[in-house]
């Protein structure tokens, strides 16, 4: 499989770590990635984090990364949102750190309080672990006013060492039955996460294998952008879903160590 790869584009929770815990010895992972000759990035559709704090939980992990070779969800959706406002304004944020610091790069201002009554451009909602009632009832007041409804990533459910626990697609769902609106979701599955990391590689979709644990975003994202995929099972998707998914899932793996051999 590996032998036609020139690249390696990863996802990060349930293929590196969950939660805090990483997914095999990372050290020793990288270094064969790195013997094989492969460049590598990852594409996540984590939303919480910044790009810095990836690195520094790559670095506590003992793997060196550039700021660079990583792309999530909320930089995609904040230059996806700059390109539909280009003078910025107020955006109602239901999301952690990640998003509202992409956000305010690109000339946003996210307002998180329940009670502030602005209209905003737009609601974006990622996944937040400390969502209440009251933001809900906004987005919700926002939404069905016209305001355009915007999802990070459409992940229903998010891995943990206890097992699977509500993601962000949990909250669009929410959302979506308060409203009668479906959100337009950034993330993954959609190609764009995939075709911002090729560009920054400089590979081709056909020498580039994307790795993930989940079926209908990972997977499918890599397959809608033309590149090899690889579904480990280290995460969220089982044998027998990966089996019987199509298109044909390219090669399937306990996980990333026993797949960079």
């Amino acid at each position: 499989m590996l032998k036609d790869i020139k690249a390696l584009i990863l996802d990060m929770d349930g293929v590196l770590w969950r939660e805090a815990t990483p997914i095999g010895d990372l050290p020793a992972i990288f270094a064969r990635i790195q013997r094989l000759g492969l460049k590598f990035a990852f594409a996540t559709n984590n939303s919480t984090k910044t790009v810095d704090e990836f690195v520094k939980i790559m670095q506590d992990f003992g793997v060196s990364v550039d700021a660079g070779q990583i792309m999530t969800s909320s930089l995609a959706t904040a230059e996806v949102l700059a390109r539909q406002f280009p003078d910025g304004g107020p955006i109602f944020l239901i999301g952690e750190t990640g998003i509202a610091s992409a956000l305010e790069s690109k000339g946003f201002q996210p307002i998180t309080d329940e009670q502030d009554e602005t209209r905003p451009l737009a609601v974006v909602v990622g996944f937040d672990r400390w969502c209440t009632y009251a933001k809900l009832r906004r987005a919700t007041l926002h939404i069905r006013s016209g305001v355009p409804f915007i999802g990070t990533n459409p992940d229903r459910t998010f891995p943990s060492p206890q097992g699977l626990v509500p993601g962000a697609g949990a909250l669009l769902a929410a959302l979506t039955t308060a409203t009668d609106v479906q959100p337009q979701v950034i993330g993954k599955p959609s190609p764009e996460l995939m075709r911002i990391v090729l560009a920054r590689l400089g590979t081709k979709p056909a020498e580039t294998l994307v790795v993930g644990d989940r079926l209908e975003t990972d997977i499918a994202a890599g397959q809608a952008a033309g590149c090899k995929t690889a579904l480990v099972l280290s995460g969220v998707s089982t044998r027998a879903q990966a089996e019987s998914w199509e298109p044909a899932v390219d090669v399937i793996a306990e996980d990333l160590g026993s797949l960079v051999v």
